[in-house]
């Protein structure tokens, strides 16, 4: 019996201190966790150095575990907007699962910045905020052409970056030409009504016109731009038809398509086409940095939406947001 009690006594013990060692670690989590979430949470006031030192310490702290759980419990961290050189100051850990790569940096400043012959807009990031698609709504038995707002159903992989381009300043007004860069994003948005409309989010081959000399807050440029088709010419669609490669008619229906008008119900879907639309951007800076050579402002662009290689009329997209660059 005495054994008994002892062995009894000293599980009780184990078992006491395994639940204090359990209970430390729960609450060193938690904290963990509040501190990485408050890390990036929009501050009121302060300075703006301050809060980034003290966020990289929060990360150092946490490590990857605490986005790790955030990501097992849906959460999703807010991302503070930070300019360039800060941005630049942080590692993949601290950039990873926060938004902030596909944000555009602040500019801070309101100066003025003459580009000189030769120079170029370098680092372009061209940031969509909210989107609309022009419908056709009817009403008191008449239609007319409305945006209506929709809402983007892309990850956060939808902002151009890395967008460069030449300046000239032929007849003493800026005009940029873009010529390389991460100049597409095929992003996808819904309507109210729960249809889905995709498009090619892009400033491929893009000609803007300033209405300036210099970069400097109130500049504004404008013009533009060649829109690709959604889907190449390799996709196969749902019956094994494509562009370059696949069948050439719907195998599964052949009766719809023999004799001199069986084809025609049919023909667009048979016939993939890669269709090549245009667009068009406005832009105003509202920010210029002389001293890091960057500039910043908002945009509205308006473009076709996905043809379904020719099969479709395309819906025209609205966007707007915000974009960023360097001169150099």
């Amino acid at each position: 019996a005495t054994q008994l009690n002892a062995q009894f006594a000293t599980c009780l013990s184990v078992r006491l201190n395994i639940n204090t060692i359990t209970m430390k670690l729960a609450a060193a989590c938690t904290l963990a966790f509040a501190a990485s979430a408050n890390a990036f949470a929009p501050a009121t006031s302060g300075n703006r150095a301050t809060q980034l030192n003290a966020m990289k310490d929060d990360f150092v702290k946490v490590g990857a575990a605490a986005l790790a759980g955030a990501a097992i419990f849906g959460a999703t961290l807010p991302a503070q907007a930070i300019t360039k050189s800060e941005l630049n100051q942080l590692s993949y850990l601290q950039v990873k699962g926060t938004g902030l790569a596909n944000r555009c940096s602040e500019v801070i400043g309101e100066d003025t910045i003459t580009p000189k012959s030769g120079a170029k807009l370098a680092e372009m990031c061209i940031e969509p905020k909210a989107w609309a698609v022009e419908e056709e709504i009817g009403k008191a038995g008449k239609t007319e052409k409305k945006f209506v707002n929709s809402k983007v159903m892309t990850r956060q992989t939808y902002t151009l970056e890395g967008i460069e381009g030449s300046i000239k300043t032929d007849g003493g007004a800026i005009t940029f030409v873009e010529e390389e860069g991460i100049d597409y994003a095929p992003t996808t948005v819904q309507l109210p009504g729960g249809e889905r409309v995709p498009f090619l989010f892009t400033v491929k081959e893009l000609v803007a016109k300033g209405n300036g000399p210099a970069f400097k807050p109130g500049f504004q440029m404008g013009g533009d731009f060649s829109v690709p088709s959604y889907r190449t010419g390799l996709f196969l669609d749902p019956k094994g038809r494509g562009g370059v490669t696949g069948y050439d008619m719907a195998v599964a229906l052949p009766g719809l398509q023999s004799g001199e008008e069986g084809d025609a119900d049919l023909f667009k879907e048979n016939n993939k086409t890669f269709d090549v639309g245009q667009g068009r951007i406005e832009m105003e800076v509202n920010k210029v940095n002389a001293d890091e050579g960057e500039i910043g402002g908002v945009f509205v662009a308006s473009q076709p939406g996905d043809t379904d290689m020719g099969s479709k009329v395309p819906k025209k997209i609205l966007t707007k947001g915000i974009f960023y660059a360097k001169v150099q």
